[in-house]
């Protein structure tokens, strides 16, 4: 496999200043590459990492290094989650069971649910769905809400959070981690499998040979 490692992936963008944090940039792709949208690009979505626009670069080697690591490195790898056989992972972490360790689980697990979400829809702003994406979507929909409700109340230094409140919930939020997987899992499949059946169906015009 060509392309660069998670490690320089994120080292580049650490560089180039990315405001993407690297957890969202990978279901962001990953949300991307399912998508039923047939105008997306890699490109456009590397563009969107950094608001629209690349970041400026001092050569042309340069540009390369960082699209050669975002799409022929990162890009495929993802790409290969595309089959049952290979499911997708959310990024695993040490969590210090204090407020804030908790806090930043959760706003993690939110901006990758998040990236997944704004790479399935592209730019657009309504999509047609299988029905097990669909359903897929609202049950990660319900959990971006409830994970919103704990950061609040994580940010809220006049509700008390006891040790063992902060291990409920850091138990809490790894059984949320393992249904995210499912639920993001189970739409990537059911968009694979629905593009696969539209693009065999698409009516063919002979060409005219020279």
């Amino acid at each position: 496999m060509t392309g660069a490692s998670d490690a320089e992936v994120i080292a580049l963008l650490k560089r180039y200043k990315c405001p993407t944090p690297f957890h969202e940039v990978r279901t962001r792709f990953l949300g991307n590459i399912a998508s039923p949208v047939m105008a997306a690009s890699p490109l456009q979505t590397v563009k969107q990492l950094w608001g629209g626009e690349l970041p400026e670069f001092d050569s042309m080697e340069a540009v390369n290094e960082l699209l050669n690591a975002l799409v022929a490195g990162l890009w495929n790898r993802l790409a290969a989650h595309q089959s049952s056989r290979n499911p997708f992972r959310l990024i695993r972490f040490d969590v210090a069971q204090t407020r804030e360790g908790v806090k930043h689980l959760a706003l993690v697990r939110s901006q990758e649910l998040d990236g997944f979400v704004e790479g399935l829809f592209g730019a657009e702003e309504h999509i047609n769905l299988p029905e097990r994406a669909h359903k897929a979507l609202g049950v990660l929909a319900d959990i971006r809400s409830m994970l919103a409700g704990a950061i609040n109340l994580l940010d809220d230094s006049s509700k008390a959070a006891e040790p063992d409140d902060l291990k409920g919930l850091v138990r809490n939020f790894q059984e949320i981690s393992v249904i995210l997987e499912t639920e993001m899992n189970k739409a990537i499949l059911s968009c694979v499998r629905a593009r696969r059946q539209l693009l065999e169906q698409i009516p063919a015009t002979k060409p005219t040979l020279h």
